[in-house]
């Protein structure tokens, strides 16, 4: 779909990256391929997102090249062909693609790599992402073109262009919090339409169902990852994506579904009994996640660190783990020795935006990232209890996620997931 205003705010993103490379400097960026899914049919087409983060253009088969010595961006990518398009859809062509994406110059791909030749020409830096077979034929270019004896100035080293990237997404622009904000509220609708009607008998694969179309009747065309239906102790795998199993009057289902809107994805986690009703033994388990969810997501606000609101996520389901009896002994003995992970294995949460997992690290400098202004994360406590005969009989193979989306502001977060019920009264009210 195309967006003029998120158009705009690519322009200034290219600005900045001109800024952070210098006029010795070159960035040269390749989109996402096309993949084979079987015979002569594709998966459906998505854009590499550093690609899109900077240009914007959605197609395969282009390569964007910011010089900085010019300032000026150059777009490579497939020219108009009328017999193609009558099969493939229609393309912007390069002289729509000039207009439409403001890029100084654009020409054909099969051109690239002779004018990218001549671009290195006069650059001592090259910058690039290095995950492509096109770039190990850029890197090749440009080793065969740099050689000690000839005067020509070409590139004197291969800078990564993540160092820039990474911290450039982490912080997002107000196009792409209302972005993140329509993928968290259509999401929000799949996992309400699949509390609505899960129930005994169904396989996990019809919920999924349900929630894809309630997805495309929102718009949606692609999720932003394989969703997760998991009845029973299928909750117990993390990323369990078969979704083939029926679920049982009695059993937690754990739904882990996003949608993608334009390229950017929401990521909620929501569980729920399958025939309305939480027993006593779940609703003392899920009350511990919901607290710690509720708990961690009251404190984060700018200035804080991720790490503090990892370490808070641990202490109370610890903490919770020792009061339903799960853990014994002290709560700094079981912390200091991480018994905890036999039911809590993974962090609280993981940046959020053009990808599910977003780029930017946890740690600068090697101490724990503060979080600013405008950065988007998942807050997702859980608890899996695994199957076995030390754990109470009504807790076996019970696994508990509560997933928000939030955006960092200075005195509070936002909570860009709340059209979605959690509360355990909300949840046993949903049917009646």
């Amino acid at each position: 779909m195309f967006n003029p205003t998120y158009i705009e705010q690519c322009v200034l993103r290219r600005k900045r990256v001109f800024d952070e490379i210098g006029v010795h400097g070159i960035a040269v960026l390749f989109s996402a391929s096309e993949k084979k899914r079987s015979g002569d049919t594709s998966y459906p087409f998505r854009q590499d997102s550093d690609f899109y983060y900077l240009s914007g253009f959605d197609e395969p088969d282009a390569v964007l090249i910011l010089d900085g010595a010019t300032r000026e961006t150059i777009l490579f990518c497939r020219d108009s062909d009328p017999e193609r398009e009558m099969w493939e859809g229609s393309r912007y062509g390069i002289d729509k693609a000039r207009e439409y994406f403001k890029i100084e110059y654009t020409a054909s791909i099969n051109q690239w790599q002779k004018h990218v030749k001549e671009l290195l020409k006069g650059h001592r830096q090259l910058w690039t992402l290095n995950r492509y077979n096109k770039e190990k034929k850029l890197l090749q270019m440009w080793h065969d073109l740099y050689q000690p004896h000839t005067s020509q100035s070409l590139p004197e080293s291969c800078m990564n262009l993540r160092t820039v990237l990474d911290s450039m997404r982490l912080i997002k622009d107000e196009v792409e919090l209302e972005l993140l904000r329509h993928a968290a509220k259509i999401s929000a609708f799949g996992h309400v339409k699949a509390m609505c009607v899960a129930a005994p008998k169904m396989y996990e694969y019809h919920v999924e169902g349900e929630i894809l179309s309630e997805f495309f009747r929102h718009g949606i065309r692609q999720c932003a990852y394989n969703t997760i239906v998991a009845a029973g102790k299928n909750a117990c795998t993390l990323h369990y994506t078969n979704n083939e199993s029926v679920l049982q009057s009695g059993q937690l289902v754990l739904v882990d579904a996003g949608a993608e809107w334009q390229n950017y994805a929401g990521d909620i986690s929501r569980t729920f009994p399958v025939d309305n009703d939480f027993t006593p033994a779940q609703r003392d388990l899920y009350q511990v996640v919901l607290d710690v969810n509720k708990k961690v997501i009251g404190a984060a606000r700018a200035g804080v660190t991720y790490e503090s609101l990892n370490n808070l996520s641990v202490e109370l389901l610890t903490q919770g783990l020792l009061d339903l009896k799960l853990l014994s002994g002290s709560l700094n003995d079981n912390i200091e020795k991480q018994k905890y992970k036999r039911f809590y294995m993974h962090s609280i949460g993981h940046w959020l935006g053009l990808d599910v997992h977003d780029v930017g690290g946890r740690f600068e400098h090697g101490q724990s990232i503060v979080l600013r202004e405008n950065m988007c994360m998942t807050i997702e406590p859980g608890l899996y209890i695994p199957d076995d005969v030390d754990i109470p009989t009504e807790l076996r193979g019970v696994g508990v996620r509560i997933e928000d989306n939030i955006i960092i502001h200075q005195d509070e977060s936002e909570v860009c997931t709340d059209y979605v019920p959690k509360e355990i009264d909300e949840i046993e009210g949903l049917n009646q």
